[in-house]
């Protein structure tokens, strides 16, 4: 009988060596210690980061390293090889496209906020007075092209057929009365082309980079946030394997606070709206 109690208490322990959690030392923090590599795509992007790598260090301990980007690709093809871990600049229909073209795996991890896609000019002062046979400079990535569509429907200028979806084409302009023509540009390139043309639907981003403020804008998707499709608020993102990185997720903790909120606010100049409530669309959605 002595023997096999023994034995139940030799397994007892021996179990117990698996199954009892990790305790923390007094003031240890969980990822003291940890980096986490960041990009990004902006100048303001760099500053709101560099703000929460501030606060990653002291509340968390950990160290968070700030990559910034030309361009829009270039951040997933360094997630995708492991030279980021995470990245904050790009909307649901440019991870899919991305993924889709590159056989990756981007998967987002958290909303953050919606940039306005603005229309500007240096010729007009209105949506009104683009001619007849104007010129407009559009975004030539996939995603962001059928948002700058989208964005000339809702502004009177075109009609996109219905059932097409986020991934409007110029083939799928159903009506444009004024008989406009678009010139498909690089997105980041899309304010240099003002002088050459009548209009130019530029992000938010390259347009402050570019000296120009969302007021300058003769008009802005985001003027009614009703008419905006859900899936073009911005995510940070990683790979799907590391979709439920305690690490990773604990950084999305860190900016979805209030006071990081604010600091969005002060480094963007009011011009996005945040969207850190606004819950990730279903997988299916997003298609």
């Amino acid at each position: 009988m002595k023997k096999l109690i023994q034995v139940f208490l030799s397994v007892f322990l021996l179990l117990g060596q698996f199954v009892a959690p990790a305790v923390l030392a007094e003031g240890e923090k969980e990822f003291e210690g940890d980096k986490v590599v960041v990009g990004t795509v902006s100048d303001a992007a760099l500053e709101l980061w560099e703000y929460i790598a501030d606060k990653a260090v002291e509340e968390e301990g950990i160290e968070l390293e700030i990559v910034v980007f030309n361009d829009y690709n270039q951040p997933n093809v360094a997630l995708q090889n492991g030279s980021l871990d995470i990245s904050a600049f790009q909307g649901h229909p440019f991870i899919r496209s991305w993924n889709a073209d590159n056989d990756g795996s981007v998967y987002a991890i958290a909303n953050t906020l919606l940039m306005p896609l603005g229309l500007y000019s240096d010729k007009y002062d209105s949506v009104e007075e683009i001619p007849e046979n104007g010129v407009i400079a559009l975004p030539n990535d996939p995603s962001t092209l059928g948002r700058a569509l989208l964005a000339l429907e809702i502004a009177g200028l075109i009609e996109v057929d219905d059932e097409v979806g986020i991934f409007a084409e110029e083939e799928d302009i159903v009506g444009n009365p004024k008989n406009l023509e678009f010139l498909l540009v690089d997105p980041n390139f899309a304010a240099l082309s003002l002088p050459d043309v009548d209009a130019a639907l530029i992000n938010t981003n390259f347009a402050n980079d570019a000296g120009l403020s969302i007021n300058d804008a003769i008009f802005n998707d985001a003027e009614d946030i009703d008419k905006v499709n859900p899936l073009y608020i911005n995510t940070i993102t990683t790979l799907e394997e590391n979709k439920d990185n305690p690490l990773f997720l604990k950084i999305v903790e860190l900016y979805q606070t209030e006071d990081v909120v604010e600091k969005l606010y002060e480094v963007y100049n009011h011009e996005v709206y945040p969207a850190i409530d606004v819950p990730l669309p279903e997988l299916e959605d997003a298609e």
